[in-house]
Order: structure tokens, then C-alpha cells, then sequence
């Protein structure tokens, strides 16, 4: 899969979320693009591929650190410019009665909502009516199809004369160009030592008795869940982050708890087909926020956690910065020793 209309200034490493990210960013301030993936297809079945896809920062404020909530706040607009792939029905937490004080610390830890009664609830989602009594609407917030994001911008990159090969397992360190982005996730753990994996499991369910516009999330003392609504009544059903551990299976404890937490926001998904299965590990720093390292001539981008779709186009605007000016000190930048 390659388009090499022209010499590659740039070389990235890694074609997920954040490495296709990156190189539409750069190609689209006139620097020319190369890819290299070890996978034989773009998503690879690995974290990008597995997203939830929500464009969330002010729910993932309730847990995560200011920069995700405030660089966050640029995911949607970018996705929609340079994919089209965005879908802006905002997103709906709700909470069993027994789980109420769930609710009230979410609202006390976020902000850019309103509180939504039952019946406000059932205008939002019909298929919820008299299901929840009590809710919280984010309705800036938004959501797309980590698939087809990813697929639009592989795209976008051979449209506008990058070059993506696939099926390319080198090292950044092999590598003889003027720059070099390493996006590789985990696998850069072995320059990167801080990194670590978090396992991340999600389900997809296909059901044609329920239907959503928007996110749900269901909160629990102990799993919150999301439920993010896909085409074709397919649903991704998705929570879990387990340090370490494998990265290629399903726990049957993480299976028993996504279904049912599946189960209890809506009866309906007990009948749903299980369409497929994913786990693969995030990368994460000890903070869980991301950082651009440059280490000589190789700018690592890396460390999105969780908010890879909703923080890459953050990163690849400041790895841009950073590619353009090697005096820019973009804010998530740290520079080591080559």
C-alpha cells in the first residue's frame, strides 16, 4: 500500500492512530511522508483498532489529568476536518439507583454537562425510557468509528502523496532520514523504559432490539462500562485496564463483567450476538500522560494511555511544531540524551 510520489523527509514509524495522525499533519504543512507499519493492515488488530472511538475529554476529565481534558478539546473538530468521520450527539452517563453516589462524584469530578432527569433521559435515548431516573449530558462531546478514522486518514496520507508500507518491521534506528517519528506504542518500550502496557479489553455486540445515538456510560463502584453505538446495530462494549498481563486474550472475568454491565444498562443485549472479541496492552507513561522524546534525530510520540483518538491530534500538531522548528518546546516535549 504505497503512493511514493515523492522523497520522504520524514519517516514514521508505527501507522496507528497517532502515526497516521502525524504524518496528515505534516504532509498537510507541505513535508513529505513516509510510513512504516509491521502489520499487513492499517489498525494491525492492535490498540487502534480496539478504540472506543469517544471523543470524550470532559467525561475523561473524571479521572484523568488537565492536559487530557484541555488538548482533548481540539479531537473533534480535527477528526471532522480531516475525515468527515464524526458523529456529535454528545454523551450520556447514567447509574443504577443503588449507584447514585457514583453519579454525584462523576458530576463533583467533571464539568460542561447538564443534569437530565428520566424523562429527559428517554428523549435523549427512547430504548432507555423508564430504565434510569437520573443522569449527566455532555452535549459538546462527540464519537466516530475508529476503523473507518483510521482507514480515511491511510487515505488521505496516499491522496496527498505520502508513502504507507506495510508489512515493514524496522527500527527507527535503521533508519537514515533527516527526521524520524516513532510511533510504535509498547514496542518502543525498550528505548522509552518508563513505558509501560495497560490492557484494555472490549467487545462488540450486535443487537437489532436496541438503539443508541450517542455513548453511554454506565457507572459501577467497580467497572464502569461504555457502550458506544456502531453501524448496522453493532455495538463496541468496552472498560477494562489491567496493568500488564497478555495482550492477545479476553479474561473470562473481564467477559463476565462487560456483559454484564451490558446487561444492566439495557436487558436487550442478553440476546445480542458477540461479534468479536479484542485485548491488546496501551502504552502509558507512570502519570498516564503522553510525551513527545526526542532523542536525537527519532522524535518518540508516545504514551496516549487511553485517549489515543482523542489525544493524537494534539501530539501530531505539536510533533509538527517540533519536526518544523528543533527550537519549538512544545508543551508535552522532553528532551534526553540520544
Amino acid at each position: 500500500m504505497s503512493n511514493p510520489s515523492r522523497d520522504a523527509r520524514a519517516v514514521i514509524v508505527g501507522a496507528g492512530v497517532v502515526g497516521l495522525a502525524c504524518a496528515v499533519e505534516l504532509l498537510d504543512r507541505g513535508v513529505s511522508v513516509a510510513l512504516h507499519e509491521r502489520a499487513s493492515s492499517i489498525g494491525g488488530r492492535a490498540c487502534s483498532w480496539f478504540a472506543g472511538g469517544m471523543l470524550a475529554p470532559w467525561c475523561e476529565g473524571e479521572s484523568a489529568e488537565e492536559p487530557v481534558v484541555r488538548l482533548g478539546q481540539e479531537a473533534a473538530a480535527w477528526w471532522e476536518r480531516q475525515t468527515g468521520e464524526v458523529t456529535r450527539q454528545g454523551t450520556l452517563v447514567v447509574a443504577p439507583s443503588r449507584d447514585q453516589p457514583e453519579l454525584r462524584r462523576f458530576g463533583q469530578r467533571t464539568d460542561h454537562f447538564e443534569e437530565v432527569d428520566g424523562e429527559a433521559i428517554a428523549r435523549l435515548e427512547p430504548d432507555l425510557a423508564g430504565r434510569f431516573s437520573r443522569g449527566l449530558f455532555f452535549a459538546g462531546e462527540a464519537h466516530l468509528d475508529p476503523r473507518r478514522a483510521l482507514a480515511a486518514l491511510a487515505a488521505k496520507v496516499l491522496a496527498q502523496g505520502g508513502a504507507i508500507h506495510l508489512g515493514s518491521a524496522v527500527e527507527p534506528a535503521e533508519l537514515d532520514a533527516e527526521t524520524i517519528l516513532d510511533c510504535r506504542g509498547l514496542a518502543a518500550c525498550e528505548v522509552l523504559p518508563r513505558l509501560r502496557g495497560v490492557r484494555g479489553e472490549m467487545l462488540i455486540l450486535k443487537s437489532d432490539e436496541i438503539r443508541l445515538a450517542r455513548p453511554v456510560r454506565l457507572l459501577h463502584p467497580r467497572i464502569p462500562l461504555y457502550v458506544v453505538p456502531r453501524a448496522d446495530g453493532h455495538f463496541m462494549v468496552g472498560a477494562t485496564m489491567i496493568e500488564g498481563g497478555a495482550r492477545n486474550r479476553i479474561s473470562a472475568r473481564s467477559m463476565l463483567e462487560l456483559l454484564g454491565a451490558a446487561y444492566a444498562l439495557h436487558p436487550a443485549f442478553a440476546e445480542a450476538e458477540i461479534v468479536e472479541t479484542g485485548t491488546d496492552a496501551r502504552p502509558a507513561f507512570p502519570d498516564n500522560l503522553p510525551r513527545l522524546v526526542r532523542k536525537g534525530r527519532v522524535l518518540h510520540v508516545n504514551g496516549l494511555y487511553r485517549h489515543g483518538f482523542l489525544l493524537s491530534p494534539a501530539m501530531a500538531r505539536m510533533a509538527a511544531d517540533a519536526v518544523l522548528d528543533p527550537l519549538a518546546k512544545p508543551e508535552m516535549l522532553h528532551d534526553l540524551a540520544a
